[in-house]
């Protein structure tokens, strides 16, 4: 009886939220002291959030700014100086065996904690169910969210909220496009909350115990920290975001020809991948499976070039503001590609991408945007973009020493 009770009482604020909509007057000027930010995962998303904190905390200074995110994410935003406290939801428990009635009590002791701090505003760019369920719980009296997805052409990909989660906020961000990086389109809860319009700032903010951990490992394979360091990432979710083995060897074996160190790394589900480039590679190591995320991005900040996929990497490597080439086949690089960066995409541009299939099972052109990418387009690109690199490098020092 007192979950029914319980339940009602989430679904009134629900059906406030139908009715006030359209009602922003008076946000933008509203006060806001306890403020949760919901952005659970993957990486790259959690990377285009930033700059939304950023902006929060110098909107609402005083306020405490917490983060619900996976415990695999955390250490990305934990040491970010705008942030209170991150609220960690362990996702994955449930998925482990023997682990779900420990993980259904530590959902339940999340829930408690949410709705205990009496947060007044909820942010949700995740858009789904559960992170709207947990806007809901937290019984914050100003809950915002992206509005109910929009018409498209290409069916698939990002087009707004998911899973009726709309229905949850009592303010919804307008979705005026879908030809906008995430990053922008994550920016689109400026207006109602009255956030500046200052350039977004993407800056990852790691512990020194995690860089040296990075070096740690990378002395261990004898690269020294003043060696000249490549990493290559190949792994990415999606099978068909993935360039070829043989691509990534090659541009690996250049590398290693021009006096780099090569690092190349991934999650534990990428060692397939990242084992035989390493062995067509030799001199190449292999870290997959051995780095967090937080780890991968200080192995990236060391490093001196990245070649990704369109994948979380990709992302690190643009907020660390590292030269970096990513190949790009399925996926749109205006909506999720380098964040002002176009000239470190390498892609085919046939007239089937970007599709936005998950699979190669889909895909009935035997992969072709990927497939006929080459290992020399690609390293043609890397070294115009050290070139300018060096150069714009080099410009700095001469200005530096003028002033």
């Amino acid at each position: 009886m007192s979950g029914s009770i319980y339940f009602c009482q989430l679904n009134a604020p629900t059906e406030n939220a139908r009715r006030k909509t359209g009602d922003v007057s008076g946000l933008q000027s509203a006060e806001f002291s306890r403020i949760l930010l919901i952005k659970l995962s993957g990486l790259g998303d959690v990377v285009h959030t930033l700059p939304v904190l950023v902006k929060l905390r110098a909107r609402y200074p005083a306020a405490r700014i917490d983060w619900l995110i996976t415990p695999e994410n955390a250490e990305i935003v934990r040491c970010h100086p705008a942030l209170s406290n991150v609220v960690v939801f362990k996702r994955s428990d449930f998925s482990k065996r023997g682990r779900r009635w420990n993980a259904a009590l530590s959902f339940l002791g999340l829930l408690k904690q949410i709705r205990h701090v009496k947060y007044d505003l909820v942010i949700d760019l995740h858009g789904q169910a559960r992170s709207a369920f947990f806007a809901l719980v937290s019984g914050a009296r100003v809950r915002v969210g992206f509005d109910r997805p929009v018409k498209d052409i290409i069916r698939r990909g990002w087009r707004g909220a998911r899973e009726g989660s709309w229905i949850a906020y009592t303010h919804r961000i307008p979705i005026p496009t879908l030809d906008v990086h995430a990053i922008d389109r994550y920016l689109w809860v400026g207006p109602l909350l009255g956030l500046d319009d200052n350039p977004p700032e993407l800056t990852i903010h790691l512990s020194s115990q995690t860089a040296q951990n990075v070096q740690r490992v990378l002395e261990e394979h004898d690269i020294p920290a003043s060696k000249a360091l490549a990493v290559l990432a190949p792994g990415t979710v999606w099978e068909t975001k993935r360039w070829t083995i043989e691509g990534f060897a090659a541009v690996a074996r250049q590398f290693l020809h021009d006096g780099f160190a090569v690092a190349v790394a991934g999650a534990k589900r990428d060692q397939p991948r990242c084992r035989e480039i390493a062995a067509a590679a030799p001199g190449a190591c292999d870290l997959s499976g051995k780095t967090t995320p937080a780890e991968l991005a200080a192995l990236i900040q060391r490093a001196e070039v990245c070649v990704t996929n369109d994948s979380g990497a990709m992302h690190l490597a643009v907020s660390l503001g590292k030269p970096m080439v990513s190949v790009f086949g399925p996926t749109n690089p205006i909506r999720v590609g380098p964040y002002h960066r176009p000239e470190s995409v390498v892609r085919m541009g046939l007239p089937c991408s970007p599709c936005n299939f998950r699979w190669l099972s889909q895909c009935p052109f035997d992969h072709a945007c990927m497939k006929q990418v080459t290992s020399a387009m690609v390293i043609e690109r890397v070294r115009k973009i050290l070139a300018t690199a060096t150069s714009d490098a080099e410009s700095a020092i001469h200005i530096r020493a003028n002033e």
